[in-house]
Protein backbone atom coordinates (compact mmCIF):
# COMPACT_ATOMS: atom_id res chain seq x y z
CA UNK A 1 0.00 0.00 0.00
CA UNK A 2 1.19 3.74 -1.02
CA UNK A 3 -0.08 6.81 -0.68
CA UNK A 4 -1.70 8.07 -3.83
CA UNK A 5 -3.44 11.06 -3.24
CA UNK A 6 -3.80 13.21 -0.10
CA UNK A 7 -5.54 16.80 0.41
CA UNK A 8 -5.40 19.70 1.84
CA UNK A 9 -8.59 22.51 2.03
CA UNK A 10 -8.44 25.86 0.73
CA UNK A 11 -10.41 28.88 0.93
CA UNK A 12 -9.62 29.72 -2.98
CA UNK A 13 -8.72 27.38 -5.59
CA UNK A 14 -7.83 29.50 -7.93
CA UNK A 15 -5.02 31.55 -5.44
CA UNK A 16 -4.04 27.80 -4.34
CA UNK A 17 -3.17 26.80 -7.21
CA UNK A 18 -0.94 29.87 -8.24
CA UNK A 19 0.93 29.83 -5.19
CA UNK A 20 1.39 26.43 -4.90
CA UNK A 21 2.91 26.71 -8.47
CA UNK A 22 4.47 29.40 -9.10
CA UNK A 23 5.68 30.00 -5.19
CA UNK A 24 6.15 26.69 -3.74
CA UNK A 25 7.22 24.81 -7.15
CA UNK A 26 4.71 22.09 -7.85
CA UNK A 27 3.14 21.51 -10.86
CA UNK A 28 -0.64 21.64 -11.82
CA UNK A 29 -1.75 17.98 -12.60
CA UNK A 30 -5.42 17.48 -12.80
CA UNK A 31 -7.87 20.30 -13.11
CA UNK A 32 -11.66 19.33 -14.22
CA UNK A 33 -14.39 21.41 -13.11
CA UNK A 34 -17.06 19.81 -10.91
CA UNK A 35 -19.67 21.56 -10.18
CA UNK A 36 -18.91 25.38 -8.68
CA UNK A 37 -15.45 23.64 -7.91
CA UNK A 38 -12.78 21.49 -9.61
CA UNK A 39 -10.63 18.74 -8.86
CA UNK A 40 -7.37 20.36 -8.49
CA UNK A 41 -4.36 18.44 -7.95
CA UNK A 42 -0.62 19.24 -7.96
CA UNK A 43 2.45 17.17 -7.78
CA UNK A 44 6.15 17.51 -7.26
CA UNK A 45 8.06 18.35 -10.34
CA UNK A 46 10.71 15.43 -9.01
CA UNK A 47 8.40 12.58 -9.33
CA UNK A 48 5.11 13.90 -11.50
CA UNK A 49 3.81 10.19 -11.13
CA UNK A 50 4.08 10.80 -7.15
CA UNK A 51 1.08 11.58 -4.57
CA UNK A 52 -0.85 14.39 -5.73
CA UNK A 53 -1.89 16.80 -3.51
CA UNK A 54 -5.46 17.82 -4.04
CA UNK A 55 -6.05 21.53 -3.44
CA UNK A 56 -10.08 20.84 -1.75
CA UNK A 57 -12.35 23.55 -1.44
CA UNK A 58 -13.28 24.56 2.21
CA UNK A 59 -16.81 24.93 1.51
CA UNK A 60 -18.00 22.14 3.78
CA UNK A 61 -19.10 23.24 7.45
CA UNK A 62 -16.31 21.54 9.47
CA UNK A 63 -13.20 22.85 7.22
CA UNK A 64 -13.79 26.53 8.70
CA UNK A 65 -13.38 25.57 12.30
CA UNK A 66 -10.53 22.64 11.05
CA UNK A 67 -8.23 25.44 9.50
CA UNK A 68 -9.04 28.37 12.19
CA UNK A 69 -8.23 25.67 15.32
CA UNK A 70 -4.96 24.48 13.11
CA UNK A 71 -4.03 28.28 12.49
CA UNK A 72 -4.96 29.31 15.75
CA UNK A 73 -2.72 26.78 17.36
CA UNK A 74 0.12 27.00 14.95
CA UNK A 75 -0.51 23.54 13.58
CA UNK A 76 0.66 22.73 9.66
CA UNK A 77 -1.59 21.51 7.95
CA UNK A 78 0.54 19.78 5.45
CA UNK A 79 4.79 19.46 6.01
CA UNK A 80 7.08 19.12 2.53
CA UNK A 81 10.07 17.75 2.36
CA UNK A 82 13.70 19.89 1.22
CA UNK A 83 16.60 19.66 0.79
CA UNK A 84 17.87 22.62 2.55
CA UNK A 85 15.12 24.47 4.82
CA UNK A 86 17.40 27.96 4.98
CA UNK A 87 18.17 27.79 1.51
CA UNK A 88 14.38 27.35 0.59
CA UNK A 89 13.29 29.97 3.65
CA UNK A 90 15.46 32.55 2.10
CA UNK A 91 13.69 31.44 -1.47
CA UNK A 92 10.56 31.96 -0.85
CA UNK A 93 10.80 35.15 1.91
CA UNK A 94 12.22 36.57 -1.42
CA UNK A 95 8.84 35.78 -2.75
CA UNK A 96 7.07 37.84 -0.01
CA UNK A 97 6.03 34.17 1.86
CA UNK A 98 5.09 35.14 5.24
CA UNK A 99 6.46 32.64 7.80
CA UNK A 100 5.32 32.15 11.34
CA UNK A 101 8.40 30.04 12.23
CA UNK A 102 12.05 30.82 10.97
CA UNK A 103 13.95 27.79 10.36
CA UNK A 104 14.68 25.86 14.04
CA UNK A 105 17.03 22.94 14.53
CA UNK A 106 15.60 20.00 16.93
CA UNK A 107 17.72 17.16 16.50
CA UNK A 108 18.00 15.85 12.94
CA UNK A 109 15.30 17.80 11.78
CA UNK A 110 15.27 21.28 10.60
CA UNK A 111 11.75 23.05 9.79
CA UNK A 112 10.01 26.54 9.01
CA UNK A 113 6.25 26.91 8.77
CA UNK A 114 4.78 29.48 6.00
CA UNK A 115 1.85 30.63 5.56
CA UNK A 116 -0.32 29.57 2.20
CA UNK A 117 -2.48 32.35 1.49
CA UNK A 118 -5.31 30.29 1.52
CA UNK A 119 -6.12 29.08 4.87
CA UNK A 120 -3.35 27.23 6.26
CA UNK A 121 0.06 26.81 7.83
CA UNK A 122 2.72 24.84 5.74
CA UNK A 123 5.88 23.02 7.30
CA UNK A 124 9.15 22.53 5.39
CA UNK A 125 10.93 20.46 6.79
CA UNK A 126 14.75 19.15 6.23
CA UNK A 127 16.11 15.75 7.98
CA UNK A 128 14.97 13.13 10.08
Amino acid sequence: MKIHLTSVFVEDQSRALRFYTDVLGFVKKHDVAVGEDRWLTVVSPEDPDGTELLLEPSGHPAARPYMTALVKDGIPAISFSVDDVRAEFDRLREHGVRFTQEPVEAGTVTTAVLDDTCGNLVQIMQGG
